[in-house]
């Protein structure tokens, strides 16, 4: 007698009988590991990363070619982020916000022109939709269906791009708040 089933005989529900046992196996295993949580309410926000803003500008001040400014955001943003990078001819410092309601807010400033620096951000070349006045200064909007806005200005020396989830007030208060940043000593 044969100590196997004919394979004429071994369908899905063999099949699902055998990876009963190994899936068991692998949740016990990610549990040990905790790698792994039970939440029937759905996902909650965790913490907030901590990231030091002031040593990142003030660094990219010294390094970069181009006046960088620490703008004095409102209470209660907390910083979040930070990175360098190469952006169409030029070098760009960005920094990230998490505001009040949990929304993020990017700023980033460069050396490069405003169209490279749109599409480096966008990840695809973008059209003005309009453009909003700012303490005086003129911020071109970028936007469209589907798509997180991004709001350019140029400071002469150096192009700013302010971009996220973030309400169209909470653009404007970082707008408000770059232009009112003096640029930090090189």
């Amino acid at each position: 007698m044969a100590s196997e089933k004919p394979r004429i005989l071994q369908n899905n529900r063999d099949m699902v009988w055998s990876l009963v046992p190994l899936v068991l196996f692998c949740v016990i295993i990610a549990g040990i590991a905790s790698q792994c949580t039970f939440s029937p309410g759905g996902p909650t926000s965790g913490p907030i990363p901590s990231f030091d803003v002031d040593a990142a500008l003030t660094y990219d001040a010294r390094e970069l070619g181009f006046p960088i400014r620490h703008p004095d955001v409102p209470e209660g943003w907390t910083p979040n982020s930070g990175s360098r990078a190469f952006v169409g001819g030029g070098d760009s410092s960005t920094v990230g916000f998490i505001t009040p309601p949990g929304r993020y807010v990017q700023l980033t400033q460069s050396d490069a022109d405003e169209t490279p620096l749109v599409t480096f951000i966008a990840g695809e070349p973008r059209t003005a939709t309009g453009s909003e006045d700012i303490g005086g200064r003129t911020w071109v909007l970028y936007g469209g269906e589907g798509v997180e806005p991004i709001w350019t200005s140029d400071f002469t020396q150096t192009r700013i791009a302010v971009t996220g989830s973030g309400s169209d007030e909470e653009f404007r208060e970082l707008a408000a708040a770059v232009g009112a940043a003096e640029p930090l000593d090189s």
